[in-house]
């Protein structure tokens, strides 16, 4: 059992496929990317580091949860985001994905190219500020990409507030609001996620896929019999 639904489709309904993008395709986040390219151009100041840096080391230590982590990271970013040009953060975003665009695991991938070639709608679905979404995704040949949307207020700056907060953060909405304006069907669909934080659209596809999950997915996805891929080096484990 692994929660497949079923919708409505016509016969010109594409496939799906959902991927998760931190952890699951790129081999870090984005996010602590783009945090830290902008401390390097002084975008932010040095001391931004602060409000993560104790997260940062728990985690390194295997002390402390990486969510831990990439929380303090992201209000480290919402509050130093106040006042930037939208175009400072884009050519930051830019440089970043200039240079990390390939770091990114090989099993995910591959498997999008693989779908890609099957005729798959590809969807990301990621929590990482849109804006760098939209530079790293579509080289991996995404359709469609939802992220964060950070406000802009005069003068094109941020307001370092988030807008729709509550849809980013539940992936199934965004997912079944993807599935209706798109044309999709989660018929012979396909999901790929890595955190506790991607079940929701995990449960609605019909081949749900935990590749390098952590200790809370890894146990949900072993209840339901989900699929488990696990990438180390040059070894891709399947479980």
């Amino acid at each position: 059992m692994n929660g497949k639904r079923r919708n409505g489709h016509n016969q010109n309904s594409k496939k799906v496929a959902v991927f998760d993008v931190d952890g699951t395709i790129f081999r870090s986040s984005l996010l602590i990317s783009l945090v830290d390219r902008l401390i390097q151009n002084g975008v932010f100041p040095k001391n931004a580091e602060r409000v993560y840096d104790r997260a940062r080391t728990r985690w390194l230590d295997r002390e402390g949860d990486y969510e831990e982590y990439i929380q303090a990271v992201i209000t480290a970013f919402q509050k130093h985001l106040k006042g930037v040009h939208y175009s400072v953060l884009a050519d930051a975003a830019e440089e970043v994905v200039d240079v990390q665009e390939r770091h990114v695991y090989r099993y995910t991938r591959d498997l999008l190219a693989e779908l890609k070639k099957k005729g798959y709608f590809l969807l990301a679905v990621s929590h990482s500020p849109k804006t760098i979404l939209d530079k790293f995704c579509p080289r991996l040949g995404f359709d469609k990409v939802y992220g964060s949307i950070y406000e802009i207020g005069p003068q094109e700056c941020f307001t370092g507030e988030i807008t729709d907060a509550h849809l980013i953060y539940n992936k199934a909405n965004i997912v079944k609001r993807a599935v209706e304006k798109e044309n999709l069907t989660l018929e012979n669909s396909i999901g790929v996620g890595d955190t506790e934080s991607d079940i929701s659209f995990l449960e609605m596809v019909a081949k749900p896929i935990c590749f390098n999950p952590n200790q809370k997915l890894y146990r949900y996805a072993k209840r339901m019999g989900w699929k488990v891929v696990v990438e180390r080096k040059d070894v891709v484990y399947e479980f």
